[in-house]
Order: C-alpha cells, then structure tokens, then sequence
C-alpha cells in the first residue's frame, strides 16, 4: 500500500521526506533504487526490441541506434541523438515506479516536501535561468577563439539538412532528459540517502560522483558538471521541491543542446573549455543565490502546500 504526505507531516526537509511516511522502514531507500534499476533495464530492453522491429522495415534506423550504442556515436545525426535522449527519460518513469513499489510510498513524494509538483513554481526560475543563460553566453563570445576551441574533438557541426530536425528532437526530448535526471540523483538519490544520514551535506554531496560519471567529459567538463550538481542539490534542499533544479537543468541543456542543433556549438564535444568554465560557474552562482530568495521557506504540511501552490 503507497501513502502520500499525511494532513499534519511533521517537519521534515526534502531529503529526509520519507521519514515523515507512515510505515517507513530503513531498507525502503534499497528496495527503492534496485526497483528503479530492473525497471529502466526493462524499459530498456523494450526499446531497444521497438527499436529491432522498425529496423526490419527500415535498416537505417537500426543501422544509426546501433552506431548510437557504439564508441563511434554522433549526436549530429537526429537518429542517433533521439535514441539517446530517449533513453535517459526512460529514467523517469523508472524512478517514479521504483520510489511507488520498492519504496511504499507515493511517486509525488519525489518532487517536493507537499507531495506533488509545484507548477507555479516553475515559471519565474525558467525565465532567470534563461535570461542568465543568454547573458552570460553573449559575454563568453567576448573570449578570444583561439581560447574558446571546440570541446577537444573534431568538429561535429551537423548536417546543414538536418538542422530543423535536430532542433525538434531537441525540444521534444530535452526537458524530458534533463527532468528524469533531476528526478533520479536529486529526487529519487537525494531522498535514500537523506533517510539515513541527518546533515543535508551527505545528501547534496554523495551522489555527485555518479552524476560526474554518467558524462563522458574531461577536466573542466567533470568541475562543470560536479559544481552543476552540487547547485541543482542545494537548491533542491533549499527551495524544497525539484522544480528549480528542474528549470535550470532543462535551460542548461535546451541551450547546449540547442546551438549545437543549429551549427553553433559541437554536440560531439567531450569537454568544456577551460575559458567557458568561469561563465558556467557564474551561471551556476548567480542562478542559485537568486532562485532561492524567491522561494518561501518550506515545509510539508497541507497549509504549506496551499501557500506554495499561491506563491
């Protein structure tokens, strides 16, 4: 049986949520995460069978989903770039599964202390995570080129034909992509660890190696994406709920993902340049000590959910 928040759950911050359950046993976090990674391998598998079917009928997609899996893989193709993407969302209803069966409890737990996700929430961090995006984009262009580089590899620059396409297969699955890996190390990592260790630090800072792990870059990219980690889980705690992280993750990514679509960026690139590293950072920084002012302090009762809902 799941239980969603109770009328009068004491006050419990986001990461140690699933203490304030009624029925919650030590073991959940395990049982929890071993669920989500059956799950995502079985809705992996059921992909890739999809995937099998329509290559009977067209050889190029099979041809392209199997060059997608290699070391040889090209982000520039909107085959390939779609398999990849697709995947990572699978981690989404994975998750959401894995925290409803291994965990006993509701899947809205995952997304903020009131039980649910808080849409109106979403809109002013979207607007600053984008507006910051731009700004701190167009002061970077003022980096000589010759410091700028393009990630460490040849340049991967798609196909001028393919470009509408890619820009499509970017905003249809990117906020998804960004949104299930919210949901996974800041939801789903988040709250099993926060159920064992009381100081949110352990909470924040434990799952960052597997974040870091799960993007093939080198130096600055690994210091880009550990510090994108540490901010999005600081401000998780703090704002209590996923919806800024969320917003930042998915402005971050439609920008990345989107000038490379569109010819001004290298989807293949496997590092950052050490010169973009100090604008992403001020990203980062300047997102961060902004979004949380704007977000009232949480706390997971029915009231707090009315007023959060308001705000």
């Amino acid at each position: 049986m799941t239980t969603d928040l109770p009328a009068t759950a004491p006050a419990y911050p986001f990461h140690r949520l699933p203490r304030s359950l009624p029925g919650y046993r030590w073991w959940h976090p395990l049982t929890t995460v071993l669920v989500t990674v059956v799950l995502f391998f079985v809705l992996m598998m059921l992909a890739m069978g999809i995937t099998a079917v329509v290559g009977i009928f067209v050889p190029e997609v099979s041809a392209m989903v199997d060059r997608a899996l290699s070391a040889q893989s090209d982000l520039g193709h909107p085959v390939q770039l779609a398999f990849l993407l697709g995947t990572v969302c699978l981690l989404w209803p994975a998750a959401a599964l894995g925290v409803r069966w291994g965990g006993r409890r509701s899947a809205g737990t995952l997304s903020s202390v009131t039980g649910r996700l808080r849409w109106r929430l979403f809109p002013k961090p979207l607007v600053l995570a984008a507006g910051l995006f731009a700004a701190l984009n167009a002061l970077s262009l003022l980096v000589p080129e010759t410091l700028r580089g393009s990630g460490g590899v040849p340049d991967g620059r798609p196909n001028p034909g393919d470009v509408w396409l890619l820009l499509l297969v970017v905003l249809a699955l990117v906020p998804v992509q960004a949104t299930a890996e919210e949901y996974v190390f800041r939801g789903l990592l988040m709250q099993g660890i926060g159920s064992w260790l009381r100081h949110p630090s352990f909470a924040i800072l434990l799952p960052v190696p597997l974040f870091v792990l799960g993007h093939g870059y080198g130096p600055a990219g690994q210091i880009d994406v550990a510090a994108f980690a540490v901010a999005a889980g600081w401000i998780t705690w703090r704002t209590g709920g996923l919806e800024a992280a969320i917003a930042l993750h998915v402005i971050n990514n439609l920008g990345a993902f989107g000038l490379g679509a569109a010819g001004l960026g290298d989807l293949n690139a496997t590092d950052l340049p050490w010169a973009a590293l100090p604008f992403s950072l001020a990203f980062l920084l300047a997102y961060s000590l902004i979004v949380i002012r704007w977000f009232p302090a949480p706390v997971p009762s029915r009231a707090a959910e009315r007023y959060l809902a308001s705000a």
